[in-house]
């Protein structure tokens, strides 16, 4: 695998920005990497280097912030999503993954667009209420286990039950850690992380840690009120980016 220096450039700075908005926020990093990696570095070698940096970040905040971690609603929404992630694979075959991801785009934005109205006080909070929200933890799983890519709908029932940034970001990347850690060693097992594409993962892990740092150092000067807003904000574009 040939890459240029300006080609590793913009690769270096996609995964900055991508996981400054995950220290930030605790999620986003890989989804919204993911499209313009593949344009800059071809689908086989962005996924491993990704899902590799999705698990490096998850450790970081969780040695970092692990007293944070809410074990309850973790352990709610892992149950939920590992029990969507055998029917996403079932799925796999009968599902068209262009049209179902167009599907969840919309449906990340609407979300995002009713958080947002909520958190600048245009309209009344209704909560979504717990069981709709693991439902979504549930459908994540399932989307996560067709398309790897249902971990933004984990954030409707982070949103709903962890209202404290850093109990949200913290429980966010315990998840995050269990996934891509599950995923990872499937990669490894499979044959899809060769000896170019670790090369490309140790060459730009500067990015990544200038990212980590940089977002956790924003995380703990954002005010609660900012980082809801933030939240939404983030979760809009990435399902904006499922769309494109």
């Amino acid at each position: 695998m040939q890459i240029t220096g300006w080609v590793f450039l913009l690769f270096g700075l996609t995964i900055v920005a991508t996981h400054f908005l995950e220290g930030v926020t605790g999620f986003g990093c890989t989804v919204m990497a993911m499209p313009f990696s593949i344009l800059l570095l071809g689908l086989d070698a962005a996924r491993p280097v990704l899902t590799l940096y999705g698990f490096l970040m998850a450790v970081y905040i969780i040695v970092i912030s692990h007293r944070k971690i809410q074990w309850k609603h973790f352990f709610k929404m892992i149950s939920a999503l590992i029990l969507g992630l055998p029917l996403g694979i079932l799925f796999y075959n009968y599902l068209s993954k262009d049209i179902l991801q167009k599907a969840l785009g919309v449906f990340m934005i609407l979300i995002s667009v009713r958080g947002l109205l909520i958190a600048f006080q245009k309209v009344r909070q209704r909560a979504v209420g717990e069981k709709a929200a693991l439902f979504c933890a549930f459908c994540g799983g399932i989307i996560h286990g067709a398309f790897s890519s249902g971990g933004p709908l984990v954030i409707i029932y982070a949103a709903e039950n962890l209202k404290d940034k850093s109990e949200f970001r913290a429980t966010l990347c315990m998840v995050w850690f269990t996934l891509n850690g599950i995923l990872l060693a499937q990669m490894i097992l499979a044959g899809q992380f060769p000896a170019d594409t670790a090369l490309l993962s140790l060459s730009a892990l500067p990015f990544l840690a200038a990212g980590a740092v940089a977002g956790n150092i924003a995380h703990k000067k954002i005010r609660d009120v900012y980082f809801t807003k933030i939240v939404y904000t983030v979760l809009f574009l990435t399902g904006f980016i499922m769309l494109i």
